[in-house]
């Protein structure tokens, strides 16, 4: 089997206006001095640190990710997942789906990890059936999955 390359942004750019990083300013002194009000400083401590945090990520810029499925694996970056450790894989075509929501295309994996057993890596359309004929040749199962609820969250909150 030949190798199979591709890369992909690690998340969707998007841009803030101020009024998101007002907003966000907002919420978090808001909800700090609430905090402190109730005598609870480490929760505010935490908050402001959170609020941070999220600016900053928010502001960087995403990275270009290289994958790459060859004969021991699935390469991300420079971590190997080897076959016998995916337990299932789907491929999610590109389009339109029956609720008219639009989706892009996407490959999921899961895997046997305990923290982020489920990965979500963009693929291009035209990839779709030699990633799955990849897969379904190391006798992987195909369990349809979706994206998860805590990305459509994110999604909606501008993140």
């Amino acid at each position: 089997m030949d190798k199979l390359t591709w890369s992909a942004l690690e998340y969707e750019d998007k841009e803030r206006s101020r009024d998101w990083f007002w907003a966000l300013g907002i919420i978090v002194v808001s909800s700090s001095v609430a905090a402190i009000i109730y005598g609870n400083y480490f929760f505010a401590a935490l908050l402001l640190i959170s609020g941070v945090l999220l600016g900053f990520f928010a502001v960087k810029k995403p990275e270009m990710v290289n994958y790459e499925l060859n004969s021991r694996g699935l390469k991300i970056r420079t971590e190997l997942y080897p076959y016998e450790r995916i337990r299932a894989f789907w491929v999610q075509p590109g389009g339109t789906n029956d609720k008219g929501h639009e989706m892009k295309p996407m490959l999921f994996i899961r895997s046997e990890r305990v923290f982020i057993p489920e990965i979500e890596i963009p693929i291009e359309d035209r990839m779709a059936q030699d990633i799955h004929s990849i897969f379904s040749s190391y006798d992987i199962p195909e369990i349809e999955m979706k994206e998860h609820l805590s990305m459509k969250v994110m999604e909606i909150l501008g993140f």
